[in-house]
């Protein structure tokens, strides 16, 4: 059975450079492995104000989406950063959003 995608490709118009580091790290503690692209994407902003006793904070946070696999030697898609409307931003959360039978529908990366 062929699952529709739920992000598609023609709603993924924003540019994005994205930097994929694995979870494992080498003996010089840098990443195991690495993984550069430059995709297209939905990008979504959000913002949450936090008042704190001395001061404002605004924290600005969004989300990628992307059809499909972006990284399918990668099991996860765990941390790194992207550059977005010319600002790097660092990945906290990342997902692939996974279709009954296990291919990947579309990924998902949260950042701040």
């Amino acid at each position: 059975m062929k699952y529709p995608c739920l992000v598609p490709k023609s709603l993924c118009k924003v540019p994005i450079e994205v930097h994929l580091s694995s979870e494992g790290i080498t003996e010089d503690g840098e990443p195991e492995r690495s993984l550069d692209l430059s995709l297209l994407c939905n990008f979504q902003d959000s913002v949450k104000t936090i008042f704190t006793e001395e001061k404002k904070l605004v924290e600005c946070t969004g989300t990628a989406y992307f059809p499909g696999d972006i990284a399918e030697n990668f099991p996860s898609l765990s941390g790194g950063t992207v550059t977005v409307f010319s600002e790097e931003r660092e990945i906290v959360h990342g997902m692939k959003a996974r279709n009954p039978d296990g291919t990947v529908n579309y990924c998902k990366l949260e950042v701040k």
